[in-house]
C-alpha cells in the first residue's frame, strides 16, 4: 500500500534555514536556503517511501486558544528571522508547483493539519507517514500511521506504536497525558514539578490516564497503601487544573480536510519553479528526473 506522505513544513523550513548557509540566494540576493533544504528533504523522503501523494502542511506558529490556556506557550521562542519569514511566504507556491497538496490553517498549527489528514487517510483504509521531528505527533501513530524520522546517514526511519512505547513507556493514545505530566520544553510546557519521564510513564501505566491519576491523588487511601508517593500525590493535587490545561494544549485538533487523490510529484513543473526561485542546480536535477 503506497502511503500518503504528510510533511511538517514549518519544521522543515526552520531546520533548513539554520543548517544551510544564508549565502544560498536567488538572482536578487534573497536567501533561499530554507526553501532549497525543504524541497530536498521532501524529494528524499518521497524517493524513499514512494507515496501516492504528498501533503505539505502549514499553520499558525501558536494556536491562539493554546496561548489563552497557558500564556507561556511558545513564549520562550525567538521571533522568526526576517530572512526566514520571507521564504516562509514564498513556500506555498513553490510546494504547489510540484503537484503537492498544500494545506494551511490560521487558527491552529501544522501539527493539527497533519493529524487531520492522517485520520482521514486512516478512515479511507490508507496508510500515512508523518514527516516531522515534533514528538506531539506521536499521538497520531497507529497501525496505519507512522512518524517518518530523517537520518543524516541512511534512509528515513519509521516510528510506529511499538517504538512510541519503547521511547515513552506508554502508547500513542497517552502521549498528551504524558506530555502534560513530563512537560515539553520545545513548547514551553513545564509539566508537573519534580515528575520526569519515568514517573510520568509509571503513573499512566498504573492509572491509565492523567485524569485517573489526578483522582487517585485526591484520595488519601492511595497514599496510605503505597500506591503513590506522598510528594507525587501532593504535586498532582496542587497542579491539577494546570495539568489538565497542559493536556488540552498537547492534544491535537481534528480539522475538516479532504482526502487527497493520488498525485505523482511533477518534476517538470517543479523544475520551472525552482529556476524562477533562483535554484539553478535543483532545477537541472529536476529536469533530469522529469526525463527519467
Amino acid at each position: 500500500m503506497r502511503p500518503l506522505l504528510i510533511a511538517d513544513i514549518p519544521w522543515l523550513l526552520y531546520r533548513a534555514f539554520f543548517s544551510l548557509p544564508k549565502s544560498i540566494a536567488d538572482g536578487k540576493g534573497r536567501p533561499v536556503n530554507a526553501l532549497l533544504g525543504t524541497i530536498n528533504a521532501l524529494l528524499a523522503a518521497a524517493e524513499a517511501t514512494d507515496p501516492r501523494a504528498v501533503v505539505a502542511c502549514l499553520g499558525n506558529e501558536e494556536a491562539p486558544y493554546r496561548v489563552a490556556l497557558y500564556p507561556a506557550y511558545h513564549a520562550h521562542r525567538d521571533p522568526m528571522p526576517r530572512e526566514l519569514a520571507q521564504q516562509w511566504k514564498r513556500a506555498p507556491a513553490l510546494l504547489d508547483s510540484f503537484g503537492w497538496t498544500v494545506s494551511t490553517t490560521e487558527e491552529l498549527e501544522a501539527d493539527d493539519v497533519m493529524l487531520s489528514f492522517a485520520n482521514v487517510e486512516t478512515g479511507a483504509g490508507g496508510r500515512s507517514l508523518l514527516l516531522t521531528a515534533d514528538r506531539d505527533l506521536f499521538q497520531a501513530v497507529g497501525e496505519q500511521v507512522a512518524v517518518l524520522e530523517l537520518r543524516k546517514d541512511g534512509k528515513p526511519v519509521e516510528v510506529g506504536p511499538e517504538q512510541v512505547r519503547e521511547r515513552y513507556g506508554v502508547g500513542p493514545e497517552l502521549v498528551p497525558d504524558f506530555i502534560a505530566l513530563r512537560g515539553d520544553p520545545s513548547d514551553g510546557l513545564p509539566g508537573a514539578s519534580g515528575i520526569g519521564a519515568k514517573t510520568a510513564a509509571e503513573l499512566l501505566r498504573r492509572y491509565g490516564s492523567l485524569e485517573a491519576a489526578l483522582t487517585a491523588a485526591g484520595e488519601p487511601a492511595a497514599v496510605i497503601h503505597g500506591e503513590m508517593r506522598p510528594r507525587v500525590a501532593a504535586t498532582l493535587r496542587e497542579s491539577a487544573a494546570e495539568l489538565r490545561s497542559f493536556k488540552e494544549i498537547a492534544t491535537l485538533v481534528q480539522l475538516k480536510v479532504k482526502r487527497p487523490r493520488d498525485r505523482p510529484t511533477d518534476f517538470a513543473s517543479g523544475a520551472v519553479a525552482a529556476r524562477e526561485y533562483g535554484m539553478k542546480r535543483l532545477s537541472e536535477r529536476l529536469e533530469g528526473m522529469a526525463r527519467a
